[in-house]
């Protein structure tokens, strides 16, 4: 029975995401989603939990209780938000930059070798990503304003 393109879209992520829990964990003992959260906060610069969770889809305890893992690790720094209140602000401590760099790069080269061997130009592919992400990203602005 032939799965229509969201649902395959829906597999293709819940199988990439298995993958990479289990690549993460049996050969750098961290889990995806905090490895997702490293990058995330790398990608927004000094961010706060608040950020994070909305990134990530998760309530605020539950990012707080990740970045005080994290922290503990050495590879966040949680400090308190300037502005004052609860929040926190976050960024990477030169460990946390040097594990997601590493990382990034040999999932990289893993999924380019997965993208090769289906025969699909990898090129392509990470052309076809990148506009889809960015529309995405353009129509969640306009659904903001």
């Amino acid at each position: 029975m032939e799965r229509n393109l969201s649902l395959n879209l829906h597999v293709l992520t819940a199988r990439l995401d298995r993958a990479a829990d289990r690549i993460l964990r049996a050969e750098h003992g961290i889990s995806y989603s905090r490895f997702l959260a490293l990058t995330l906060v790398g990608e927004l610069g000094a961010s706060t939990q608040r950020t994070l969770a909305e990134y990530l889809g998760v309530t605020e305890p539950s990012v707080s209780r990740m970045t005080g893992v994290l922290a503990a690790d050495g590879l966040l720094d949680v400090q308190p938000d300037p502005a004052g209140g609860n929040r926190r602000r976050l960024s990477l401590t030169d460990a946390g930059k040097r594990r997601v760099t590493s990382i990034r790069q040999e999932f990289e080269d893993r999924l380019a070798a997965v993208v090769a061997e289906s025969g699909v130009p990898y090129a392509e592919y990470a052309e076809h990503t990148a506009r889809l992400l960015a529309t995405f990203d353009r129509l969640e602005r306009e659904a903001g304003k």
